[in-house]
């Protein structure tokens, strides 16, 4: 069975650092996804080269093909061991999922991987190897759905240290606060949140440390159709609510008219709904269809949403926004968390000639909003086809 990978990921900086001295980066093979998390020596300036030398390094020869001994001797010869610490320059953890559900993971002097499975804490077999002088672990295992895996930099088990906790956050305790939250969300995005507020919280908001959690989720594919604005000849309408009914995932209709549409179709009322806000439209309700909303307004606040998840500025608070009760957010919510797939169905009317109800706004405002909204979709991981009718 072919599996979906979604990764996201949260750093906190030290505390008077600008920049972070942990770095991830996450890739995709033809056949793999891959997160590397790379934690540099120190912090600040030159932790951040390190960290991003290494995690680019490991990065270029995986995606090459290259084994993990010739990219961890490579490191080796390229990031020696401080003489004075006796330790090395940067660490790391690298998971690496294959489509048909293979899994490999290694890991160099970061704390331990977080496996939850079934809802459980899970113990991954490993095999110890010395390379290039390094003590490494593998993991070699299957992965399926639904499985969880947070990689993480050391910042997150000294979290708390002298100040509320004695001797820091341990991993047992980020394991066992891991779990609670994985019985809460199944967002990978949602999960990096509460974990890294959890340790700016026992940092009291002044991080000892560069802290970096990054959680790679194993989910099915989903797919959620989006029917918005009429199509431009009448008699369309039935051909374009047979090609959407016909999809496999959540039904989304955004419009007036287009509702109208679905409603005619389906031979089903519309029912208006007491939600919504100032700034965004009630939503209604057609049986048949998953959700209903208002089309350009509502739409472009689900935007201003989406291009807020994929900035630098996802924390518990986005979540909150997220979860409100109006149309927007609604939307937000199934792109964001429960979906891999979207599918547009674009009606071209650029006015109300063929049709009963005036107010349309013209196409190209239409074209543009759902091209913005591509865009965006496919920067953060989801297939995204857009049909014009």
């Amino acid at each position: 069975m072919k599996v979906s990978i979604e990764v996201s990921w949260k750093s906190l900086n030290k505390y008077g650092e600008e920049l972070c001295g942990d770095n991830v980066e996450i890739l995709k093979t033809p056949d793999s996804d891959i997160v590397i998390l790379a934690d540099g020596m120190g912090s600040g300036v030159k932790a951040n080269i390190l960290a991003t030398l290494t995690s680019k390094i490991l990065g270029t020869m995986f995606l090459k093909g290259e084994a993990i001994d010739e990219a961890v001797e490579t490191l080796a010869s390229t990031l020696p061991v401080c003489k004075v610490r006796g330790v090395s320059y940067s660490t790391f953890s690298i998971l690496q999922i294959f489509h048909n559900g293979d899994a490999y993971l290694v890991e160099y002097d970061n704390p331990g991987c977080i496996f939850v499975r079934n809802r459980r804490l899970m113990d991954i077999p490993s095999e110890e190897r010395m390379i290039g002088g390094k003590k490494i672990k593998e993991y070699r295992f299957k992965a399926q759905v639904d499985d969880c895996f947070v990689l993480m930099s050391d910042g997150t088990i000294y979290a708390g240290v002298g100040e509320l906790l004695n001797f820091g956050w341990t991993w047992e305790s980020m394991a066992d606060y891991t779990l609670k939250c994985v019985k809460e969300t199944r967002s990978a995005a949602r999960l990096a949140a509460l974990l890294s507020k959890a340790c700016d919280d026992l940092y009291q908001q002044r991080p000892g440390d560069d802290t970096t959690v990054a959680v790679t989720r194993i989910i099915p594919r989903k797919e959620v159709a989006i029917f918005t604005g009429p199509p431009e000849k009448k008699e369309d309408d039935a051909r374009l609510m047979k090609a959407f009914m016909k999809t496999e995932g959540k039904k989304v209709v955004c419009g007036g008219t287009t509702s109208q549409i679905a409603a005619r179709y389906l031979n089903e009322k519309i029912k208006n709904n007491a939600d919504g806000t100032k700034e965004v439209p009630p939503t209604a309700s057609i049986r048949g269809i998953d959700l209903v909303t208002e089309g350009v307004l509502t739409m472009s606040h689900t935007l201003k949403l989406l291009n807020t998840f994929n900035s630098d500025e996802v924390d518990v608070d986005f979540f909150e926004a997220l979860d409100a009760d109006n149309g927007a957010a609604a939307l937000a919510r199934v792109l964001i968390e429960d979906c891999t797939d979207v599918l547009f169905f674009v009606g071209r009317a650029s006015n109300q000639e063929n049709y009963d109800n005036a107010g349309l706004f013209d196409i190209s405002v239409r074209k543009n909003l759902v091209e913005q909204f591509k865009d965006v979709l496919e920067s953060m991981g989801k297939n995204v086809t857009v049909q014009y009718y």
